[in-house]
């Protein structure tokens, strides 16, 4: 082999993404430590969730792997927020976690477009030639044109356990000790950052009588179209802490390095450890915990919400202070892992840096926390890179065009002091990207990009004309004076009472065309709104701020008032990509300029 166009390191959600994706276009080097580890879940055996689900059908609707992988070892599916309308709805898969790996490495091992490289990447060199030479530990000296690092939490990492800490990128693998010094010979400004696991128990020691069982959905959902075959095999389960639980901590919390001050490195707002819940919010008496199995036939359950760095004689202790863990055999201990990551604002929003051409990065290495936003990061860093290669352009994804877009413009535009989580509440018009027309909105581009076929594009906007086909049909056909989508707009009518007064739909329709029948008629209204937001906020994004007191802007936040100060913004645009500055501040800034009456057009 005389070379690569693309190499890609590390051989987690975000690697497997970028390989995968890189493959579609020339050759690629996966390189690895070990190739029984690659697309792992370390954390938590489950995909999506509020504002994950969004990226994961994002990046099946892209041609990505993660939506496939997860609907095919699924052993429970629920969709959260059900109640609620759909631009919160979120499809939340646990599965056979032993299985995600295996089928992952089915699948990247059997593609014939990549080659699985064994060893420890120890240092960057350009090759005089526009490419790269990345360089093993062992000496040897790898040619590609394009690299993409996705290092995860293993950059010069060290797990805590308690007090005692030692060089690990997770439990039981040795870190990534030398590409960090590549990354800051070039001026990138690394950060510390650190995460965390909680426990895993033996399933045969806890009482199960004990939990509250939830059970999976009775019509199970699936990334991919159709849920897998064993998508409602397993239940998951609730526990909560108790005053024992929280006395307990408090009566230790010297013995956690976060506390103690031992760890330096921010950790995820939004994934708190047990240790951290307690002391912040003192005032709740108990803390909710999910019980998820790690499979059918693994012999553990994993606590979700009950991350710790706390030492495993103390972790032994609280965890049977939790109802139905009374007897409870600690497996697997809880730890936390502190990392080096990259400013994102160093990067481009195809996540390729700045300051060393032709090198990308993507995952937690940039900063973020999950799966989904390590699987999102790889593929469009593996698309950029291998297109880059082979000398062709290359799109950027908008902040408009879905969750995907929002991700890399929060990261490159505002980066984050801890752990970054994708949410709902981050996209502002999150009603018009919602989980159900992803296809809609990113398969068109994966077309172009060359990422999806030619014939499952048309496949989408097949669909989509059946879709409005049969809303067509509806606005045409009464019954009791009404036409079928103004009984359709009843929030207490369905399709299915529609179609009980007498009024028919194509039989042609599946489940998941009838679906966006629904959702398109009944928020209609809600929809044209959002558009129409849409489009104003694009023709004022060049709005001039310049020489404009903020001290007089009424309904401005405190922090987005500080900050517009000290950035001095030149335009609404750029006011928007200042952390801190949140949706609503831009349209106080926007009522405000209307208000003045002067025309700050560009």
């Amino acid at each position: 082999m005389s070379g690569w166009n693309v190499i890609v390191i590390g051989g987690g959600h975000a690697g497997l993404e970028a390989a995968w994706a890189a493959a579609k276009f020339s050759r690629v080097g996966l390189l690895v430590g070990n190739p029984a580890t690659v697309g792992r879940m370390p954390c938590n055996p489950a995909v999506g969730g509020p504002g994950k689900s969004q990226l994961v059908f994002e990046i099946q609707a892209l041609g990505g792997l993660m939506g496939r992988l997860a609907d095919d070892t699924a052993i429970h599916t629920r969709v959260l927020n059900a109640s609620k309308g759909p631009a919160v709805q979120s499809l939340r898969v646990q599965n056979e976690r032993d299985a995600y790996a295996e089928h992952a490495q089915e699948v990247i091992f059997g593609q014939p477009e990549i080659d699985i490289l064994r060893g420890e990447a120890a240092d960057l060199e350009p090759d005089g030639l526009g490419g790269w030479l990345v360089v093993t530990t062992d000496g040897r000296r790898l040619p590609c044109r394009s690299v993409v690092i996705a290092a995860g939490t293993f950059m010069r990492a060290v797990t805590w356990y308690g007090r005692q800490s030692r060089a690990e990128g997770r439990q039981g693998e040795p870190p990534s000790r030398f590409l960090s010094a590549p990354l800051e010979r070039a001026g990138h400004k690394l950060k510390r950052f650190k995460t965390g696991t909680p426990p895993r128990v033996r399933a045969d020691s806890v009482n199960f009588a004990e939990l509250l069982e939830i059970p999976a959905d009775p019509q199970p959902r699936g990334f991919t179209g159709t849920p897998g075959p064993r998508a409602q095999e397993s239940p998951t389960w609730q526990t909560h802490t108790t005053p024992q639980t929280h006395e307990l901590i408090h009566e230790n919390l010297s013995e956690s390095p976060m506390f103690s001050g031992d760890i330096e490195g921010k950790g995820p707002r939004y994934c708190p450890s047990i240790e951290d819940k307690v002391v912040r919010f003192a005032h709740h008496d108990r803390h909710l915990l999910f019980v998820e199995p790690d499979g059918i036939q693994t012999s553990e359950v994993y606590l979700q919400g009950f991350s710790s760095s706390l030492p495993p004689y103390l972790q032994d202790q609280l965890v049977r202070t939790l109802p139905g863990f009374e007897r409870a055999v600690v497996q697997r201990y809880a730890y936390a892992v502190e990392y080096d990551v990259v400013d994102a604002t160093e990067l481009t929003l195809n996540l390729e840096s700045r300051l060393l051409p032709g090198v990308f990065t993507a995952g937690q290495l940039n900063g973020t926390s999950g799966y989904e936003e390590a699987a999102a990061q790889g593929l469009v860093a593996g698309t950029a890179a291998a297109r880059r290669a082979l000398g062709l352009d290359t799109a950027t994804i908008g902040r408009e065009t879905g969750y995907v877009g929002v991700l890399l413009d929060d990261l490159v535009f505002k980066s984050s002091d801890e752990p970054y989580r994708m949410m709902t509440s981050r996209v502002e018009h999150r009603l018009l990207v919602r989980q159900d027309n992803a296809d809609e909105r990113m398969t068109p581009l994966g077309q172009r990009l060359g990422l999806v076929s030619d014939e499952q594009e048309a496949k989408v906007r097949a669909k989509y004309g059946r879709v409005t086909e049969a809303m067509r049909s509806l606005a045409a056909q009464r019954a009791n004076g009404q036409t079928g989508d103004a009984w359709l707009r009843r929030p207490e009518f369905h399709l299915a009472d529609v179609e009980a007064l007498g009024l028919s739909l194509p039989a042609t329709l599946d489940a998941a065309e009838r679906e966006a029948v629904e959702i398109r008629v009944k928020y209609a209204g809600y929809i044209e709104r959002a558009r129409q937001q849409l489009g104003a906020e694009a023709r004022a994004r060049g709005t001039r701020l310049d020489g404009l007191d903020y001290a007089v802007v009424p309904a401005l936040s405190n922090e987005a008032r500080e900050k517009l100060g000290q950035r001095r913004p030149e335009t609404l645009e750029q006011a928007a990509r200042i952390s801190g500055v949140r949706h609503a501040d831009i349209g106080a800034l926007l009522v405000h300029l209307k208000k003045q009456g002067v025309s700050r057009e560009t």
